[in-house]
């Protein structure tokens, strides 16, 4: 108990003291409280004064406003004196921007006093889009730089030599490197990269932070081999990535060797094809007749991403000059098309003795439109002087100098939604270079009416298939051909047609003889079954014709011969014709011995028979056709009143003809010797493809009432490698021979049968024979399938088959020179055509010609290739040209010669085969103009 109570006494007298201890320190806060409190109730007690009141005044409106900005708050806030301190917020500045890797095969060593790391043995350093791999790189941390080399071993062999890569552009270094990662700057000791399709080489290189390059003593080629056969060497070459490469004076080497050539300075675009601008280099040389010449020197320009554009021009030291403006454009999802001015001058010297003195022009227009809505523009212009062709030759496209036509349309389509009609308009142009004939259709419309089945909810087959259309056309033409008819047209243009210049000066006369008029066409058929095995065709075809004019015929009695008048006004032509087919078909099969390689021929027999109706729309009582005397004997002729008109006028004479027609086909069903599997043990082959025999017979004709026999067939040959094409045109009819005096005999045809006078079945009149071959000992291509695999890649790379695209195909395939087939070792195709005539005089007219194109390898490098034309008659070689081709790896050479004709010429090309530098090539040219 004692010891308890001492316990409770000494924790009673620590409670007094810990009590005594707080009330002291709340006696202490009391007192600095009322210190703090008793200034600030003695400042409250004091007077305020009231606020003074701002005095507002009128803004002045002559004199600009102030520029500063009044305060909102006359209170200064105040700054908070406590500072956020968040030291997961502070970051460290640095240079570097991202992660810095590292490796080394063999060992890595850090010198701490030095700051630097060694990486040995296939090492790699990464920094973002930087890499750099090498047997020996340094890193100096300290400032910021990399040192790559290759190691060399105890037989000063030298192995692993730097490798860089960075933006995308990749460096092989063959000496050592430094590399400044903090300012992507770089300085490289005999390096080579690769830029576009070419290759850059210098001794030394300076790398800038855009990426790019100077090199020092360096060279440029698009030879990708270790010693390249050519090169274009300078001793400062700049490269700009993106843009172009850009040398000082430079010369051209050739296996190492120096070459004479070169320029004072180049410029290599690497640029992307949509982007890239710049100068076109000309070709130069020299002619006999013009001299010396620089060809296509101009400037292409990529203006935007739709339309590209480039002019060039043409100069001879002898007086001529040439202008040319190209321009393509496109718009994706929407259309696509080019355009093409060619202009040519050139006048002698006097004091030549052939002088040459021409003007001529060619355009070239094409747009074509991406199909899309209901309405439809197309274009394909190709118009120019007569004498372009005459003068402007295309070295490597013959057929371009022989161009007989320039042809030209305008269009433009419309279908109407939700409607069976549709409009279009064309605006045509026709031009013969031969004779300089123009025509022109200025406008031709079409309105058409898709075909209707007005009763196809009916159960009767003839009605239910019954459909009807309905076309409407009109046409103005000009042409600079007036022809001379039946006597008096215009008294000033003499006795025949003749072709007058087509310029403005005979704009009124071409007007006047403008040639117009309108056709509506209502066609009107159906189909059905006739006994199961048949199928019957009705049709009824209404065409009235609307013209503004006619012609009235009278006889001149003084001229002795039959004149016309024009009579105006509004004039119609109502005709139709009927028509009932009928047609069917047979098959007939011979089956051979299960053992035998022929298993089975299968004959299809396809017979047609047809009857039309048309009346004799050539009677008077029907307007069209006027009897007027045609001599002083009285005879009279009918004459239409819409002759020569723009859709002509009724057809004369009545007609109740039966038509007949018989189609085959013989094929056969053979053992596949190559594949003896269940699905392909037997293939099909044709024997004949096909096999037509065509005649009508007129019931209402009053004499010649069956119609000459056509005759067709077709087939091919050793799995289509050969085809054969035959046709031929069989008078029924005798010939009959009258003498004449002075031993001269007369011929008439007779209204008898040939077989009854002893002529046999009839006279041949016209027949034809095409035979075309290709032969190589490989499966190679033919022209056809080279013309669809450039085509197809054409497409695939974004091109648009135009009427230009389609002539450059058409061109690479015509000229062997340009497409060549390595490996092939020869190549023939062969083409025979022979054709046949004889008028009832029996003047016979016999041409046959043969043509011969193909390749031959002399060795793997070397091909020969040519093409010529033998024709039988003149006993002629036709136009012919014969190239030698050589594959230098990263160039081609191609000589081409034609030895003799109107186009006579050589020339020889060494072209480098990167797409950059086509211009690029070593060339002697020599055309006709030198001889």
């Amino acid at each position: 108990m004692r010891a308890i109570e001492l316990t409770l006494r000494k924790i009673s007298t620590k409670l007094n003291k810990a009590q005594a201890a707080v009330s002291g320190h709340k006696i202490l806060f009391l007192l600095i409280s009322g210190l703090w409190l008793i200034p600030q109730f003695a400042s409250a007690q004091r007077p305020t004064k009231p606020p003074v009141e701002k005095v507002l005044v009128t803004p002045d409106t002559l004199t600009p406003p102030s520029r500063t900005l009044p305060l909102a708050d006359t209170l200064a806030a105040r700054q908070d004196t406590l500072i956020n301190l968040d030291s997961a917020k502070i970051m460290p500045t640095s240079d570097i921007q991202t992660d810095i890797l590292y490796f080394a095969e063999d060992s890595i060593i850090t010198d701490f006093t030095e700051n630097k790391v060694y990486l040995y043995k296939n090492a790699w350093f990464e920094y973002g889009e930087m890499k750099l791999e090498a047997d020996r790189i340094v890193i100096d941390w300290k400032n910021s730089e990399l040192y790559a080399t290759g190691v060399t071993d105890s037989l000063g062999t030298v192995t692993g030599n730097p490798f860089f890569t960075d933006q995308g552009t990749s460096y092989e270094i063959r000496k050592e490197m430094r590399y400044n990662f903090k300012s992507q700057k770089a300085i490289i000791k005999d390096v080579v990269t690769e830029q576009q399709d070419g290759v850059l080489r210098g001794e030394t290189i300076k790398k800038t932070e855009d990426g790019s390059i100077y090199l020092d003593h360096g060279y440029y080629t698009t030879c990708k081999l270790t010693k390249p056969h050519w090169h274009i060497s300078s001793s400062k070459i700049k490269s700009i990535p993106g843009k172009q490469v850009v040398s000082g004076p430079f010369n051209l080497y050739f296996n190492g060797i120096p070459t004479p050539l070169g320029l004072p300075f180049g410029l290599i675009p690497d640029t992307p094809e949509e982007k890239a601008s710049g100068v076109i280099f000309p070709s130069y040389g020299k002619e006999q007749t013009r001299g010396i010449f620089l060809r296509d020197l101009g400037y292409y320009f990529a203006i935007n991403d739709y339309i590209h554009a480039r002019i060039t021009g043409d100069i001879f030291s002898k007086g001529g000059w040439g202008l040319k403006s190209q321009a393509i454009y496109t718009k994706r999802y929407r259309y696509s098309g080019g355009f093409n001015v060619d202009f040519q001058k050139f006048v002698s010297p006097e004091t030549e003795l052939n002088p040459v003195d021409y003007n001529t022009f060619r355009i070239q227009w094409n747009h074509t439109p991406i199909t899309r809505g209901t309405g439809k523009f197309s274009a394909s212009v190709n118009a120019g002087s007569t004498s372009y062709f005459n003068n402007v030759v295309s070295q490597n496209n013959f057929s371009n100098n022989v161009t007989a036509d320039l042809n030209s349309n305008i269009s433009y389509s419309k279908q109407f939604a939700g409607t069976p009609f549709s409009l279009s308009a064309n605006f045509r142009h026709s031009q013969s270079v031969q004779t300089g004939e123009v025509r022109l259709d200025l406008p031709t419309i079409a309105v058409n009416m898709n075909r209707q089945s007005p009763f196809k909810n009916v159960k009767f087959e003839p009605l239910k298939t019954l459909n009807i259309a309905w076309n409407f056309n009109m046409q103005n033409t000009i042409s600079n051909r007036l022809q001379q008819q039946l006597g008096v047209n215009n008294p000033e243009l003499g006795s025949g047609p003749r072709t007058i210049p087509f310029n403005l000066e005979n704009f009124g006369l071409l007007l006047q003889n403008a040639n117009n008029g309108a056709k509506n066409s209502i066609p009107l058929s159906s189909n059905f079954t006739l006994f199961n095995y048949f199928t019957g065709t009705a049709s009824v075809n209404y065409n009235e014709l609307w013209y503004l004019q006619r012609i009235n015929y009278y006889y001149n009695p003084t001229e002795e011969r039959v004149d016309r008048i024009i009579e105006d006004g509004f004039n119609r032509v109502g005709f139709y014709t009927s028509s009932f087919a009928m047609n069917t078909n047979f098959y007939g099969f011979y089956n051979f011995k299960p053992s035998s390689k022929i298993q089975t021929i299968r004959h299809h027999i396809a017979p047609t028979f047809g009857f039309n109706f048309t009346p004799d729309f050539s009677d008077p009582s029907y307007g069209y056709y006027q009897e007027v005397q045609v001599d002083e004997s009285g005879r009279i002729q009918r004459f239409s009143r819409h002759q020569g008109f723009v859709y002509g006028g009724a057809p004369p004479g009545e007609s109740r003809a039966l038509s007949i027609g018989i189609r085959n086909v013989l094929e056969a069903k053979i053992l596949n010797a190559k594949d003896s599997t269940s699905e392909n043990a037997t293939k099909k082959i044709p024997l004949l493809e096909s096999f037509n025999v065509n005649t009508a017979y007129n019931f209402a004709a009053d004499s010649f009432k069956l119609s000459p026999f056509q005759i067709s067939a077709r087939t091919s040959f050793f799995d289509r490698k050969l085809s054969v094409n035959l046709t031929s045109n069989i008078d029924p009819y005798a010939v009959q021979t009258i003498p004449g005096e002075n031993g001269t005999e007369t011929f008439r045809r007779i209204n008898q049968f040939a077989w009854k006078n002893g002529q046999g079945i009839g006279t041949i009149r016209n027949a034809s024979l095409n035979m075309n071959a290709s032969i190589n000992p490989r499966s190679g291509q033919s022209p056809g399938e080279v013309r669809d695999e450039l085509t197809q890649d054409f497409i695939q790379r974004g091109g648009v088959v135009d009427e230009f695209a389609q002539n450059e195909i058409n061109r690479i395939v015509s000229d062997p020179s340009q497409y060549i087939d390595w490996d092939i070792p020869w190549n023939l195709t062969v083409g025979y055509n022979l054709a046949y005539s004889r008028q009832i005089n029996n003047n016979k007219n016999i041409t046959q010609t043969m043509n011969l194109s193909g390749d031959v390898s002399i060795s793997e490098k070397w091909k020969i290739n040519f093409n010529t034309g033998y024709d039988f008659q003149t006993a002629e070689l036709t136009q012919t040209m014969i190239g030698i081709a050589r594959d230098l790896h990263c160039w081609q050479m191609n000589v081409n010669w034609v030895p003799f004709g109107k186009f006579t010429s050589y020339n020889i090309d060494i072209r480098v085969k990167s797409s950059i530098l086509q211009d690029l090539k070593v060339s002697r040219r020599r055309t006709f103009f030198d001889l």
